[in-house]
């Protein structure tokens, strides 16, 4: 087992957060732009990102070749992430519009250049079916402890400014990451080196022509991400204006969490006897039906909303390891290495339209109804908690469908 591999996911879970769960929040209600327009204007950077990560992954793949290493990418991303987290979370007022779309166009490039190479490893490491399993499970053990670090660090300072839990958080980040970054980079080592095999995108094609179901994982792996990232979303504003509590914020996403840490030995147990598949899929089944119950959340009910989170979030490790290792596993038993970097790419593109989506629907949705945080009606309330709670589980469940579709295929 590669003992190194694990650890930037945690210092990259605290770049993570801030972008998925405050910032929306921090430009639209603390900077004071118009809820549609921080959505229209995220989509687009998360739409850039989309349709980067091929290419990353096609350059990843050609640095593999030429220098015999994709670290000289990652290093660049390194760079480019920290430089644009810092500009984004401390923006002139004045022109803090510009800021949030060039600057998250830069941060979502930087952490591509970072996480494409880095999800490929895995595939690289090692050929073995549960050792697959093993790598990606520590990845996401470490993602998870990143976020816990990341909601708790806030708590620890008495203000509810956004501006400055989002300055903590990157203090964090530089802390971690720069020193877990440098020793992954010298310390790693992938058993499968230099492909002299040349690089071409038409290689594609013969991927998907070997692997004719693979085009369905790809599909219920978006439809299952694009649930996930809703109410990530709209988590704050969720709290804060249906069960009206702007002090619970940070727990309620430990307790998720903690749950997620506590499943996953689980789930990585399970999936060496039922397979990794049948593990995600049950899965999602105890997360839709769990989070359907949020529905039916009003004023005052923090209690109810942490109980139905730790459930919910007993399947938030199985949910994010599990699709990734069957990916590795494609890629590991498919005649068409070469192009690992380019087919993450593609994987962590779906994964970004997602979340490009997500902002585009529930932001616009909630534009169209007149959202005002300071004016709240029922039509408000109501719109707010189907977005954040029916919409993902009706998306989950369709995801089922492809993802059925998929056959595993054991080594």
């Amino acid at each position: 087992m590669n003992y190194y591999y694990p650890l930037i996911a945690m210092p990259l879970a605290i770049l993570g957060l801030p972008l998925y769960i405050y910032l929306p929040t921090y430009y639209a209600v603390d900077l004071n732009i118009n809820i549609t327009l921080v959505g229209v204007v995220l989509f687009l950077a998360r739409l850039s990102d989309v349709f980067s990560d091929p290419l990353i992954g096609f350059l990843s793949d050609k640095s593999q070749r030429v220098l015999n290493s994709k670290k000289p990418i990652m290093f660049i991303g390194f760079l480019l992430a920290t430089f644009s987290f810092y500009a984004l979370i401390n923006p002139i007022k004045e022109y803090a519009l510009y800021f949030l779309i060039f600057f998250s166009i830069l941060i979502y490039l930087g952490f591509s250049m970072i996480m494409v190479p880095y999800l490929t490893w895995v595939s690289e490491i090692s050929d073995d079916y549960n050792e697959i399993s093993s790598l990606n499970s520590n990845r996401e053990l470490f993602t998870i402890i990143g976020l816990v670090l990341a909601l708790i660090a806030p708590t620890m300072i008495d203000s509810q400014q956004l501006s400055q839990k989002l300055n903590l958080l990157f203090l964090l980040f530089i802390f971690l990451f720069t020193p877990l970054f440098l020793i992954t980079l010298l310390k790693m080592k992938t058993k499968f080196t230099n492909n002299q095999t040349e690089i071409k995108l038409s290689i594609l094609k013969l991927l998907y022509k070997e692997k004719e179901d693979y085009k369905y994982l790809q599909i219920g792996y978006f439809f299952n991400s694009l649930a996930n990232a809703i109410p990530a979303t709209l988590f704050i504003l969720f709290i804060q204006v249906v069960i009206q509590d702007k002090n619970s914020n940070e727990w309620v996403l430990i307790v998720y969490f903690l749950a997620g840490i506590i499943a996953l030995p689980f789930w990585n147990k399970l999936s060496k006897s039922k397979g990794k598949k049948q593990v995600w899929v049950l899965s999602i089944l105890l997360a839709s039906i769990s989070f359907f119950f949020v529905v039916f959340l009003k004023e005052g009910d923090i209690l109810w909303f942490a109980l139905i989170s730790f459930v919910t979030g007993l399947s938030l490790g199985a949910d994010i390891a599990f699709p990734t290792a069957i990916q590795s596993d494609i890629i590991q038993n498919s005649k068409y290495k070469q192009l690992s970097s380019t087919s993450f790419g593609i994987w962590t593109m779906l994964t970004k339209l997602a979340l490009a989506s997500s902002v585009m629907i529930t932001f616009s949705i909630l534009g169209l109804i007149g959202f005002d945080e300071n004016n709240i009606n029922q039509n408000m309330i109501l719109t707010l908690s189907l977005l954040y709670a029916l919409l993902p589980v009706i998306l989950k469940l369709f995801s089922l469908y492809f993802i059925l579709k998929f056959k595993e295929r054991r080594k």
